[in-house]
């Protein structure tokens, strides 16, 4: 015998109202998405693979050309390049011609998935996909019980930084992105102090060491592994006015050493953002300036639901940038902590001047330009 709550006859809807309630052109128009969605999944990893081995670099320079000429020109086995090149075939990516089994990558492809395409390179940005996944226990853990992760859990992640800061930050950096700070080229030719603050591997920095010999340049981020790097390629570089140190940056406190101080996509996933940018505000000296780049997204999901990116990098957030924080202890604000949360946390560190640029070549991150006006 099933006991009823007094009213709950007349609340309840029944199936057949349930089943009219069903949209069937919706519900076949959101299968249709899910499918192109983990079609497209696959078609990153496949991106990511095609980029790691040289597959597109190679195609590029060839004409039409059979699997065996792609993996003998790529010095790879041929049977898995066959197997891949279906992927890019059936993914809209490479083109097919049946009649002479060739397979050829469209210049107009080419010019967003080579090296030589750099910055439009957006095969660097497909290996966040795989490395990733590679964290998924790790993260449904975490979910469970909660806590974050470490740099270390992440393979490959220095180096895939290193790329990105390539494409994002070095090759526009004295065209587009130094100018956004008006008088630092010329001040930065005379000879001032410069800190880059979670630089990783550093390859800003050494840009702007080679470019300006006569300013004295500091790297600090928490990760030896990503120093190491940095000291090689300047080492290699014959850069001699650059030094790197293991550094974390919470409570950070170094009051008047820099004149220029710099963050590339390094505030988010902090333990303590907060008392970072306190300590960067503290150690400009007077008329120093700050420059930080960080991801462009809004602080408010529902500001989020056009930007062309918002699912990767609430992805890469949730993954990776909140979890960092997490495993550190920290705030996990995450990589959409948005524009509206830094300008805050800037102006609570004592920024009283600042500026939000945007540029063209990069739809990802903001470019925040920050003084301190002192009596």
């Amino acid at each position: 015998m099933t006991i009823q709550a007094e009213g709950a006859a007349q609340t309840a809807p029944s199936i057949d109202k349930l089943t009219q309630l069903f949209d069937e052109v919706r519900a076949e128009a959101f299968a249709e998405r899910m499918t192109a969605a983990i079609n497209q999944s696959a078609v990153t990893l496949m991106v990511s693979i095609g980029h790691r081995t040289g597959l597109f670099d190679a195609m590029a320079l060839l004409p039409p050309s059979t699997s065996p000429e792609i993996a003998r020109a790529a010095k790879l086995n041929e049977r898995y390049v066959r197997e891949w090149l279906g992927t890019m075939v059936t993914g809209g990516i490479v083109t097919y011609d049946p009649a002479t089994r060739r397979y050829q990558l469209p210049v107009e492809h080419a010019a967003w998935l080579t090296r030589a395409a750099s910055p439009n390179n957006l095969a660097v940005s497909a290996q966040w996909m795989p490395m990733l996944a590679r964290s998924e226990d790790a993260i449904i853990e975490r979910f469970h019980r909660g806590g974050g992760t470490q740099y270390r859990e992440y393979c490959g992640f220095h180096q895939l930084m290193a790329e990105e800061s390539a494409q994002t930050v070095v090759t526009p950096l004295f065209d587009h992105i130094l100018p956004l700070v008006p008088g630092i080229t010329e001040k930065l030719e005379e000879g001032i102090d410069v800190l880059d603050a979670g630089c990783g591997s550093g390859r800003a920095l050494i840009a702007m060491a080679k470019r300006f010999p006569r300013s004295r340049f500091v790297g600090y981020d928490l990760c030896e592994e990503a120093l190491e790097n940095g000291r090689g390629e300047a080492a290699r570089a014959g850069v001699t006015n650059l030094s790197f140190e293991a550094r974390d940056l919470t409570g950070y406190d170094e009051p008047g050493r820099f004149d220029f101080v710099t963050t590339f996509d390094a505030v988010h996933d902090q333990k303590d953002p907060a008392s970072m940018l306190r300590g960067l505000a503290r150690a400009l000296k007077p008329g120093g300036v700050y420059l930080m780049q960080d991801i462009g997204g809004s602080s408010y999901v529902e500001r989020n639901t056009e930007h062309p990116l918002g699912p990767f990098l609430y992805t890469v957030s949730c993954m990776h940038c909140m979890a960092v924080s997490l495993g550190q202890g920290g705030a996990g604000l995450g990589a959409m902590w948005g524009v509206e949360l830094a300008e805050t946390m800037l102006r609570e560190a004592g920024f009283s001047d600042i500026t939000i640029h945007r540029l063209p070549h990069d739809p990802l991150n903001a470019y925040f330009v920050s003084r301190i006006w002192r009596i």
